[in-house]
C-alpha cells in the first residue's frame, strides 16, 4: 500500500513550571493515500497537538514525521510551511471565515493567497462549490451563513489546491448534531468519491464512525486501534461498543 504520512515516536512535552508536561510519549502512525482515519479520544489527551505535528503547524520534541517521502521536522519554517501548502489542508472547529468576502471568495482564497488567476481554477472552483452544496449561497457573506454552511465553506477552501492530506481537528465542535452528521457525510464524500486522504481529530463516536480507521489516543500513546471498514452506514454503535470496552 501506498504510505503517504508516517509517525515515528513522535513526542511532544511543554514547560510547566521547572517540570515538562508530556503529552505524547511515542506515538507511531502509518495512513495510506485514500484513507479516512479517526483520532479519538478524551478532552486534553493530545488529538490536536497530534494533529498539529502530522501537518506541520507544530515540531515534535522527538520522533520523525514523513510526508510523502519528505522528513518534516528537520525544515526550516520557510520551507514546512511552502510545504504545509502545497500537500496538507486543515479544517478546524473555528470556521476561520474571512467576513467581507463571500462564500465563494473564501473557497477561493488559497488562490488569492498564492497569488493565482482565479478565473483560471473556474472548473474547479465549481466543482467544489457543488460538492459542498454552497452554490445557493456562493454570494453570500459568512454572517449570512448558517454554522454548517460555514464549515462547508472552511472545508471547501481546504479541499481546493487538492491537498495529499486534509487533516480536521473536531470540525463538529460547533456544530448541532444533525449538522455534523452532514458535515462528517462531506469529509466522507470527499475521500471516496474524491480520493482524498483524511486524518481526523474528535471525540464524538458518531464522528469517528465515517472512518475506515480509528485510533484511541490515551495517556500519550495509541492505546488501540479499531477498523471499521469502508462502507454506506455509519453506524457508531460498533465503534461506541469497542470504545466502552476499553473503559472509555
Amino acid at each position: 500500500m501506498d504510505t503517504i504520512l508516517l509517525g515515528q515516536q513522535i513526542t511532544r512535552r511543554f514547560p510547566l513550571g521547572r517540570a515538562y508536561f508530556e503529552v505524547l510519549k511515542g506515538v507511531d502512525l502509518t495512513v495510506t493515500r485514500g484513507e479516512f482515519v479517526g483520532v479519538m479520544g478524551p478532552s486534553g489527551c493530545g488529538k490536536s497537538t497530534l494533529l498539529h505535528i502530522l501537518g506541520g503547524l507544530d515540531t515534535p520534541t522527538g520522533g520523525r514525521v514523513t510526508i510523502e517521502g519528505t522528513d518534516i521536522v528537520p525544515l526550516s519554517e520557510r520551507t514546512r510551511t511552502l510545504l504545509r501548502r502545497e500537500k496538507t489542508g486543515f479544517v478546524f472547529q473555528a470556521f476561520n471565515l474571512i467576513p467581507t468576502l463571500s462564500a465563494y471568495e473564501n473557497v477561493a482564497l488559497p488562490l488569492l493567497i498564492a497569488g493565482k488567476p482565479v478565473d483560471r481554477y473556474d472548473d474547479r472552483l465549481a466543482e467544489i462549490i457543488t460538492l459542498m452544496g454552497l452554490v445557493h449561497v456562493q454570494d453570500h457573506k459568512p454572517d449570512q451563513l448558517s454554522a454548517g454552511e460555514q464549515q462547508r465553506v472552511a472545508i471547501g477552501r481546504a479541499l481546493l489546491p487538492n491537498p495529499s492530506i486534509l487533516f480536521a481537528d473536531e470540525p463538529t465542535g460547533n456544530l448541532d448534531y444533525t449538522t455534523g452528521l452532514e458535515v462528517m457525510e462531506l469529509l466522507w464524500e470527499s475521500c471516496t468519491r474524491l480520493g482524498q486522504t483524511i486524518v481526523l481529530a474528535t471525540h464524538d463516536a458518531q464522528a469517528a464512525a465515517f472512518a475506515d480507521r480509528v485510533v484511541v489516543l490515551h495517556d500519550g500513546v495509541i492505546q488501540k486501534e479499531i477498523r471499521l471498514g469502508r462502507r454506506s452506514e455509519h453506524s457508531a454503535g460498533p465503534l461506541i461498543a469497542q470504545l466502552q470496552r476499553l473503559g472509555l
